[in-house]
């Protein structure tokens, strides 16, 4: 892992960026810089070492992986406890009061600018399309980003992405008519963030703009199912998730 500055419209943008450090069973090939470009947006619960686990495993698998902090405007922090989220509503409305509301789509369609950029730049980063994915809030910020962006994206995928398809004006299902990229949707059977009659409309546009992709419900798994440090963490979902994301990226980026 390594960390760098990342220069925004509104300020510096810490991130990461992972390499592969040895050969995993999920599709590694190519060894040798460069590989394929992955950007990875990050879930609410902000940065912390499960967020570079996984950006590790996936760099593993033979891609370059940039996980910016998108909590930035916010200013330093100290690695949220993220199990607590779940089960103390005072802290939760503390932590999430003050640097979730920091950001946006809207916020972070401005700041994918200069991560493409930074991705474009660097050497070990393959010429060609990117991927993006990412979870809970970055589910969405990963097909805004793909819609805002779309001569540079080839996959986008959101895992229990939340508010999907909603009124606000920067709600992603206003950019399907702009997507180019093969969308993968994985969404928990109990999720508030993402009920039924979103998922109902945010299906209904992408078939209307005839977009590739594919929606799936991860039966028995809840909001936040792919975290390890949190209490919904659902192994065998968590694994069906990996799979899926593999997939995607070797179908498209490689």
């Amino acid at each position: 892992m390594n960390k760098v500055d990342i220069k925004t419209e509104d300020g510096i943008c810490p991130a990461y960026e992972f390499r592969p450090s040895q050969p995993s069973q999920d599709y590694f090939a190519d060894g040798d810089a460069p590989w394929p470009g992955v950007l990875m947006f990050m879930d609410g619960l902000a940065i912390r070492p499960v967020l570079f686990q996984m950006a590790q495993r996936l760099a593993n698998g033979g891609y370059f992986v940039l996980l910016p902090d998108l909590f930035y405007r916010a200013g330093p922090y100290e690695p949220f406890d993220a199990a607590r989220v779940f089960t103390d509503e005072a802290y939760r409305k503390d932590v999430l009061g003050k640097y979730f509301t920091s950001t946006s789509n809207a916020k972070a369609a401005v700041d994918t600018r200069a991560f493409l950029a930074h991705m474009v730049a660097s050497k070990d980063v393959r010429k060609g399309l990117l991927g993006t994915h990412g979870y809970c809030m970055g589910g969405g910020m990963a097909i805004t980003a793909a819609g805002t962006f779309p001569d540079r994206f080839a996959a986008a995928a959101s895992f229990h992405g939340g508010r999907l398809a909603t009124d606000v004006p920067d709600s992603p299902h206003l950019l399907s008519s702009r997507l180019k990229a093969r969308v993968y949707i994985g969404s928990a059977v109990e999720d508030e963030s993402f009920p039924p009659e979103q998922a109902a409309k945010l299906k209904d546009v992408l078939d209307k703009a005839e977009v590739a992709y594919r929606m799936e419900t991860y039966e028995g798994a809840r909001h936040g199912w792919t975290m390890s440090d949190v209490p919904v963490y659902h192994p065998e979902a968590a694994e069906r998730h990996w799979e899926a994301l593999f997939d995607l990226y070797q179908e498209t980026l490689r």
